[in-house]
């Protein structure tokens, strides 16, 4: 085995590599995958890793270019598309591990990705591809060149989508593979008039690459993946010649339309973006009545990383920043709008609002009939359930901001006024209330007789429900998140970028963790994983008993809200407007959801869905 290059090192009458050949003292290549014009790709293992069988893929590039300049420019390229090819994170994308040049080759080190391509299924098929298959792979397919389109800093166009550069998984999963490095850098010719005959536009063959031609080329791609016809056998851009259900019956005029309009001459007349067509997709398969088995196949709820649409959107009169409850089929929500509002949770319909004197950014807490809310008119609100009739209020000096917390028959909550107040559910009298000297924002939580709570001063208390105060805990910051408890512990965020966990008897530190920067989200713990949103732009998933961080998933800006976790996912909104969902044991995004502003609310989830508020005056139902 050597690391160089040497004649001996190529399969006679050819320049692939042999088997056994060892690149950089690293890569111990078992095998040609296949083969391209400018080199070829291998199977190989990867020897840092001597003790695992780490199979990677190899992509070779030969570079052909005579003059040493242009041969230097190659190289240079090549690297610089390389970086931007390793900054890609998408499930449908294989990961680039690395990358390097030995004289007049370069390679590219990617994940292994385990499949038959989809050219190979289309050819080993005896009878056409299922519809319903078809349609969740185009939908995976839309939402990668999506990514690709509105890739920052420079977007990319893929140029050469074919069946032959899709892999389809084990799991029956798309995956985008061939990057086109080789061919994007073949000396002397535009980069943008590669491409592959048939599936290529019209105007790419003028040297014109935009999302449009991608979107074309998918189209061909799915064209021929449902009539077996391939378009290199035939005249270019004769599709509307060979219509796709005078081949193939059994496709829906629907899933026809939808690749027509893709394949159409004119870029303009296409789809304006692969989101665009992603979605006619998705109510495709709705409408065809297979959405349910699209999405069994992929656990990522159509498509991993991509978005979803919502089942309704209700619309209040200014920002919803409030987090929403469920009780029997009703979604219980505020507004700054000084309405509590209550709606249908299957259709979004209003059954009724309640108007108070300011915001309402508290959560609701059911007792009895009732649904007991604080609002920034210094009040806390009981308004019956069934009627939206005011059943009896409850003042204090100054905004209620913190959500109030059942227990024993009174509710708990704190105020700006200072104050935490102990409110009898029946009269709407006060059993007690204790002035803490700063604002309490904080939720608290009440756990074996015993009320936890911080302040914006920073400190962290537990009472007896006489209110005496048993210990107290001073962090170096306000606390406004609410108090998660398991394993012996409290658990709370505070603005001095920390994560405290404390003893709930004593009040002793057991640990803290440091975060990237103040946080106001409140902990939620799902057996031994805590999560957490934080205003550095991640979710963190730590376990309580090692304290080592399971992953942090970056959003685009702060996450003020809360995680929670429901069945086998995690929701959690951002500042960045999106709602997303995410496998909760490893941080793998399934998919995410664009409001038009931000969302700073804790979800709710129930049944089929999860419901949520937004800056954009609305709230959203969307499909789990």
């Amino acid at each position: 085995m050597t690391d160089q290059l040497e004649p001996e090192d190529q399969q006679e009458g050819t320049k692939h590599l042999k088997a056994g050949t060892l690149l950089v003292n690293r890569y111990l290549i078992q095998g040609v995958l296949g083969m391209g014009g400018m080199g070829a790709v291998y199977k190989a293992r990867d020897m840092h890793f001597p003790n695992v069988t780490k199979i990677v893929a190899v992509k070779e590039m030969v570079n052909q270019a005579l003059d040493p300049v242009v041969q230097k420019t190659i190289v240079r390229n090549f690297e610089r598309e390389a970086n931007l090819l390793a900054s890609l994170d998408h499930d449908s994308i294989p990961t680039i591990f690395d990358y390097f040049t030995l004289k007049d080759r370069s390679y590219l080190v990617l994940e292994f990705i385990e499949g038959k391509d989809l050219e190979k299924l289309i050819m080993q098929t005896k009878e056409f591809l299922p519809e319903e298959d078809l349609v969740a792979w185009a939908i995976e397919l839309c939402d990668v060149l999506s990514y690709l389109h509105s890739h920052q800093p420079q977007p990319i166009v893929f140029r050469d989508m074919k069946p032959s550069n899709i892999i389809i998984t084990p799991q029956n999963h798309a995956i985008l593979v061939d990057f086109g490095i080789a061919k994007q850098f073949q000396a002397g010719h535009k980069g943008t008039m590669i491409g592959t005959e048939g599936y290529s536009p019209p105007e790419q063959y003028r040297g014109e690459a935009t999302p449009q031609a991608d979107i074309y080329a998918l189209g061909a791609t799915l064209h021929h993946a449902l009539t077996r016809r391939d378009p290199r056998l035939e005249p270019p851009f004769s599709f509307g010649e060979r219509p796709i259900r005078a081949i193939n019956p059994g496709v829906s005029p629907e899933l026809e339309r939808i690749i027509n309009k893709a394949l159409q001459y004119m870029p303009e007349n296409r789809y304006a973006s692969a989101e665009e067509m992603k979605r006619d997709l998705i109510n495709l398969a709705r409408a065809t009545g297979y959405l349910q088995k699209v999405t069994a196949l992929h656990s990522t709820s159509l498509v991993a990383g991509g978005e979803v649409q919502p089942i309704w959107r209700f619309t209040c009169e200014d920002e919803v920043r409030g987090s929403p409850i469920w009780h029997n089929g009703v979604i219980y929500i505020g507004s700054y709008d000084h309405n509590l509002y209550a709606l249908d949770a299957q259709e979004g319909k209003m059954l009724w609002k309640y108007a108070t004197e300011g915001g309402v950014v508290s959560r609701p807490a059911v007792y009895e009939g009732s649904i007991v809310f604080g609002s920034e008119d210094h009040r806390l609100h009981s308004v019956f359930l069934r009627t939206g009739k005011v059943n009896w209020t409850y003042y204090t000096d100054a905004p209620v901001r913190s959500s109030p917390h059942i227990a024993e028959g009174h509710a708990f909550f704190g105020s700006d006024d200072g104050h935490l107040h102990a409110v009898n559910l029946l009269t709407g009298r006060h059993a007690w209330r204790i002035d803490f000297g700063a604002s309490i924002r904080s939720t608290p939580t009440v756990y074996n007789d015993l009320i936890y709570f911080g302040t914006e001063s920073g400190d962290f208390y537990c009472l007896d429900f006489s209110g005496s105060i048993k210990w107290r805990f001073s962090a170096k910051s306000g606390i406004t998140s609410s108090p998660a408890i398991s394993k012996g512990m409290v658990f709370f965020t505070s603005k001095d970028a920390t994560l405290y966990a404390l003893d709930i008897t004593t009040g002793w530190l057991a640990w803290r963790y440091r975060l990237g920067k103040p946080s106001i989200s409140s902990p939620y713990i799902e057996g031994n994983l805590l999560f957490v949103g934080c205003t550095d732009g991640y979710i963190y998933c730590i376990e309580i008993t090692t304290v080592k961080e399971v992953y942090k998933f970056a959003t685009h800006h702060q996450v003020n809200g809360s995680p929670i976790v429901y069945k086998d996912s995690l929701y959690c909104g951002s500042v960045d407007g999106t709602m997303y969902c995410l496998e909760y044991h490893t941080g793998r995004l399934r998919w995410k959801f664009a409001a038009r502003g931000a969302i700073t609310c804790t979800p709710v989830a129930f049944e089929d869905r999860v419901v949520f508020g937004s800056t954009d005056h609305c709230v959203y139902a969307l499909p789990l």
